[in-house]
């Protein structure tokens, strides 16, 4: 289970579960104790003794087809990784605080005198054509992202503290000279030399070093450009994990059988079916156990709660969903986020009328048995004293909205108001499709901002499909002004990955000297003393806050039912790289 950051359409890695649906009154108590029901769900099945064989279907909840992009490098979407999961093992295991240990395929030593990271993996992790995993294979993908012919989006600034990276990118070297295999492409040892070194690279997801292999000699012979469509990613892609592809049906199934050659050990299932199911029909294909791994859409928890042989575990993930706004484009000469200042959303006050005009609590506690909760900032409650418990959010205030816009002087002009120039404001917003909760509450939000006097409205008249969705957000389509999406976030804090002037997916594409300020002290030799670093996040978030470039709106109690005869299947960050090898039928 990767830890690397994923961009959704609809919410987080649960994708559907953070959709809404149309305010209403409270349910009373029922949305409190379903509540406190999730957060009494273990994270795991019970550990029992599993025997050896059978079938698990495993839900892939989506209403459009996953694109099907099998690598690390090149995918963008959770759906993408969440089809992966069976076969597509990190390099490094973690404790449950996401420290990197040296138990999973390779071990990590992190040398601060000499500004090194050395990675070495371990004898007998082997590809599933049997082939051992090399030095080359963990160089490789930093070959794959810093190519600019992939038009990978994984590529950020973070990575050119990496000595010759940035010129590699640039096409001014042919290799990274700060990448070393001492022992020569086919052995075991990288050595990656820094600048310098970074407070967070002790955790999985730092972003500056990849924690991905590629299998070079599978995918040498494709150019860089051919590789995201090419059948070896697409068809038949190679891993290391317990479980290997053994066939795709395009955009709907993959299913896996036993990696012979995976380094821990045999696998206990005979089969994996990773298979498409439409958000709409996930409760009834719960409640008829179709599947037997799924995880719960929140909106639906009533229609399942019941269900008899599944049990239910829980976690509150690494994810916001957000409301960003576009005030820029992505330069992909200059790799580089360009802020445009006479963007139309390119005002703040504009910005913080329009959270402040969201009902977001409301529609939650009503909607979603409270299992859905509003978030004040971008650094989730979980990175413990990293979150700054003093940004309090955008709370529902249609009386203050209307004073910030008033003050800004954006005056109406019968229903709608108009720009402080005077010209006309039409706002466009995106958002994909869900369950048949999506549209009601979009329609409630667009409402919303319709009584603070803001003409406000769907981008093409409806919601988007899901891939065109990301396609328009990614390529800065010029009929977008504000979109709704969410992260899976990465398990070490730092935010320069997704909202640096370097980052790809800072899709809003603001670019700030203090916000640029402000990430490269969180990332500083500074940091490593942790209380300056708090110190900066603190600041980072307070600013963020104020500028509402993007608005955190909701995170989720992240539930999955799972047949109860099933042991080894977890949610646990220290369970996360071996889960699938784990799981097995009770005996």
């Amino acid at each position: 289970m990767k830890k690397s950051k994923l961009f959704s359409s609809i919410g987080v890695v649960s994708a559907a579960a953070l959709t809404l649906v149309a305010c209403g009154k409270n349910s009373n108590n029922a949305d409190t104790n379903d509540a406190k029901t999730a957060s009494k769900f273990p994270q795991e099945m019970p550990e029992k003794e599993a025997k050896q064989g059978g079938v698990v279907k495993y839900a892939i909840e989506t209403d459009s087809p996953f694109t099907g992009i099998f690598s690390n490098e090149l995918y963008t979407t959770a759906t993408d990784a969440k089809v992966m999961e069976p076969g597509n093992e990190s390099l490094f295991d973690t404790d449950d605080n996401y420290q990197i240990t040296n138990k999973g395929p390779a071990s990590l030593k992190i040398d601060k005198k000499n500004k090194t990271v050395s990675i070495t993996i371990k004898k007998g992790v082997k590809w599933s054509d049997g082939k051992q995993v090399i030095a080359k294979d963990v160089e490789y993908p930093y070959e794959i992202m810093g190519n600019k012919a992939t038009k990978s989006q994984r590529y950020t600034s973070q990575f050119e503290f990496i000595k010759g990276m940035k010129e590699y990118h640039e096409g001014k070297a042919k290799s990274i000279s700060g990448i070393e295999m001492p022992d020569g492409e086919n052995g075991l040892k990288v050595v990656i030399h820094y600048t310098e070194l970074k407070p967070g690279m002790y955790n999985s997801g730092n972003g500056y070093f990849w924690e991905c292999a590629e299998p070079y000699h599978y995918l040498k012979d494709v150019p860089f450009k051919n590789l995201e469509s090419s059948d070896k990613v697409r068809k038949d892609p190679l891993f290391f994990g317990p479980y290997q592809v053994q066939k795709i049906v395009r955009g709907q199934s993959v299913t896996w059988v036993p990696n012979k050659y995976y380094w821990r050990g045999k696998p206990k299932l005979d089969k994996i079916v990773s298979q498409v199911v439409s958000t709409n029909s996930t409760s009834q294909a719960i409640k008829s156990h179709k599947f037997d791994i799924a995880e719960v859409i929140n909106t639906q928890w009533k229609q399942v709660k019941d269900t008899k042989d599944v049990t239910f575990i829980a976690k509150v993930p690494l994810s916001y969903s957000y409301l960003g706004f576009k005030v820029g484009k992505w330069d992909a000469k200059t790799s580089k986020n360009v802020m445009n200042p006479k963007s139309k959303m390119n005002n703040k006050a504009l910005r913080q009328a329009i959270g402040y005009a969201m009902n977001i609590e409301a529609v939650n506690k009503r909607y979603t048995s409270g299992l859905t909760f509003q978030v004040p900032t971008l650094i989730p409650a979980q990175f413990g004293d990293y979150f700054n418990k003093d940004v309090k959010g955008f709370s529902y205030d249609l009386k203050k909205a209307n004073q910030i816009l008033d003050k800004a002087g954006y005056k109406k002009k019968g229903k709608w108001r108009v720009q402080p120039n005077g010209k006309p404001l039409k706002i466009k917003l995106l958002a994909a499709q869900g369950d048949s909760s999506r549209e009601p509450i979009i329609l409630n939000y667009i409402q919303q901002w319709h009584k603070i006097g803001l003409n406000v409205g769907l981008v093409g008249g409806r919601l988007a499909e899901a891939n065109s969705f990301f396609d328009k957000i990614q390529h800065d389509d010029p009929s977008v002004d504000m979109f709704m999406a969410g992260w899976s976030l990465s398990s070490e804090p730092s935010p320069a990955g997704l909202y640096d002037e370097g980052a790809a997916f800072n899709n809003e594409r603001f670019v700030t000297p203090e916000n640029t300020k402000l990430l490269k002290e969180i990332d500083s030799q500074k940091a490593f003393d942790h209380k300056y670093r708090v110190e900066k996040f603190h600041e980072w978030q307070k600013y963020m806050f104020d500028q509402a470039y993007v608005i955190p709106t909701n995170n989720s109690y992240n539930i999955s039912a799972v047949n109860k005869k099933l042991t080894g299947y977890s949610l646990r960050p220290s369970k996360g790289n071996s889960a699938w090898y784990n799981v097995g039928y009770v005996k």
